[in-house]
């Protein structure tokens, strides 16, 4: 494969993976009240990070999030809400792009980034909206109270991931997860 023909591969294939991302967080199993969901928005997104490495995977990821900011509607109580809540917390995810071909690796630490960047920004800029009780518990830190509400989507989301990967690696779609079909060309 030509470098021109690999460039055009990688962006044609960005742009579908971003475009399925959209459609699949529109279609959620569960969303929390002031953001956050459990949903499959995730996997194209890893997985073009694994397979195109760092620098196409930031761009990538940050692109999914500017569209998760605009399209769904993102809450956001301010600049700084808007920078940790979309730009930052799905930038990060291009961090699995420096695991390329080990999807679980990139998976485990881009949602682990993900999730961090949530938690501060949920015990900093949101800290003001927690609320008494959570989850039957008694609230006495945001600190605690970002760790409950983020995990609550972040845990299931990366659960999800790696279950879906785990299932499709069964199939002839192994191939691709793995990324061995770039090294073939």
């Amino acid at each position: 494969m030509t470098n021109k023909h690999r460039s055009v591969r990688m962006l044609t294939e960005g742009a579908i993976l971003i475009a399925l991302a959209e459609i699949l967080s529109l279609v959620p199993l569960y969303k929390l009240p002031w953001g956050g969901s459990i949903d499959f928005a995730m996997l194209p997104i890893v997985l073009f990070c694994c397979r195109w490495g760092f620098g196409p995977g930031m761009l990538v990821s940050t692109a999914h999030g500017i569209l998760q900011m605009l399209f769904e509607g993102g809450i956001a109580i301010g600049w700084e809400s808007v920078i940790g809540d979309f730009l930052l917390a799905y930038a990060v995810l291009g961090v699995a792009g420096l695991f390329k071909g080990k999807f679980v690796a990139g998976t485990l630490v881009a949602c682990g980034a993900r999730f961090l960047v949530h938690y501060v920004v949920g015990a900093t800029i949101w800290a003001a909206y927690m609320p008494e009780t959570f989850f039957g518990m008694t609230m006495t830190t945001p600190w605690f109270y970002s760790a409950l509400y983020n995990g609550a989507y972040m845990l299931p989301d990366t659960v999800i991931l790696l279950a879906v990967y785990f299932l499709l690696c069964k199939t002839p779609l192994a191939v691709y997860f793995k990324g061995s079909d770039l090294q073939k060309q």
